[in-house]
């Protein structure tokens, strides 16, 4: 696969993700119809495909983000890494942290939107402000890039870890007892690092197989990988074990990345490159959506098929709106964009 082809499935292979991510936020049975017979359906429903499929997308940036990063890794190039990073994931973590506080502390006050929202009038202060931006109070999907900071910032110490196959894998099995303890006052959850530690570990011994162009290997290997994520995912339910859920997770995201193929991948559409920003801004207009047609609907229950239809193309509205103003930007204000982006 050369560095164009392989560029190409991950743009691809990202929006992908960015799509599934959605429907983890986009839930809406008991917003629309409250608590009758009704609820409980389509509960199950959007949590089925919520669970199957969206569940994975974080994973997958994990694991995208580790692979990246130790792809061709040496310690000569960790400075670089860093610098880049500083641009493409510090500088907008904190300008997008700080936009929605300020969006908050502004919609607070408005009493015709305060519902949407859902918070009561939000303090305006500079501690408060910092709070918001440190510790993405107010965006809390970017819980991600605050622990994808913290293992790009660990590389030191996790790359003389990795580099070894077996180092590598205690400290994997290290953090998969984690899971289980789940530890307070760790900057790191142990379910990140096995994702980002996995993507590393794939980087750093397995290339070729990730990069490879032989069809039917790769094709086979996809799918085993897929059943074997189902039946964890079904004896984890049945254990309810933690644990289990995460292996799933590992397995349907390795074997997506195996069964998409590279070199006869159409080229991505510009509107795919920008997974990033519409990661950044879905949860805000899910919010929106859903909030603003119940609103709209009042005290008028609508049928079961309603907010399920909702649910099922929420994705696409969210696309359309963020494509949309994804033009504005980059027309209008491009400087703006590239802070938004990190310069991507």
């Amino acid at each position: 696969m050369t560095e164009l082809e392989f560029r190409n499935k991950v743009t691809w292979f990202s929006f992908a993700l960015s799509l599934l991510v959605i429907w983890v936020h986009s839930y809406n049975a008991e917003l629309f119809l409250g608590y009758q017979a009704a609820t409980g359906m389509v509960y199950v429903l959007e949590h089925r495909i919520g669970d199957w499929f969206g569940q994975i997308a974080v994973p997958g940036f994990f694991m995208i983000s580790g692979y990246r990063f130790y792809r061709d890794f040496d310690w000569g190039k960790l400075r670089g890494k860093w610098q880049r990073r500083i641009k493409s994931l510090l500088v907008p973590y904190i300008v997008w942290n700080f936009l929605y506080y300020l969006s908050y502390v502004i919609a607070s006050r408005i009493p015709a939107v305060e519902d949407v929202v859902g918070k009561s009038v939000v303090e305006f202060s500079l501690t408060a402000m910092v709070d918001a931006v440190v510790s993405h109070t107010y965006n809390n999907v970017f819980w991600y890039l605050y622990q994808l900071l913290w293992l790009v910032l660990l590389a030191p110490v996790l790359y003389p870890l990795l580099k070894r196959v077996w180092s590598g894998l205690l400290l994997l099995l290290f953090f998969w007892i984690l899971v289980q303890v789940k530890p307070d006052g760790f900057p790191v959850n142990p379910d990140a690092m096995i994702y980002y530690g996995s993507g590393a570990m794939l980087a750093l011994y397995c290339r070729d197989t990730v990069e490879s162009t032989e069809n039917g290997k790769r094709l086979a290997a996809g799918l085993f990988s897929l059943l074997a994520a189902a039946a964890i995912y079904y004896i984890g339910l049945w254990r309810a074990c933690i644990p289990s859920f995460v292996l799933c997770r590992l397995c349907a995201v390795t074997g997506l990345w195996l069964v998409l193929p590279g070199k006869s991948l159409p080229e991505a559409k510009d509107f795919m490159k920008h997974s990033f920003f519409l990661y950044a801004v879905h949860f805000a207009f899910v919010r929106l959506i859903n909030k603003g047609a119940a609103m709209l609907m009042g005290s008028t229950v609508p049928e079961w098929y309603g907010p399920f239809g909702l649910f099922l193309v929420m994705p696409l509205l969210v696309l359309l709106i963020s494509t949309i103003l994804e033009k504005i930007l980059r027309r209008y204000m491009p400087g703006l964009w590239k802070l938004l982006t990190g310069g991507r």
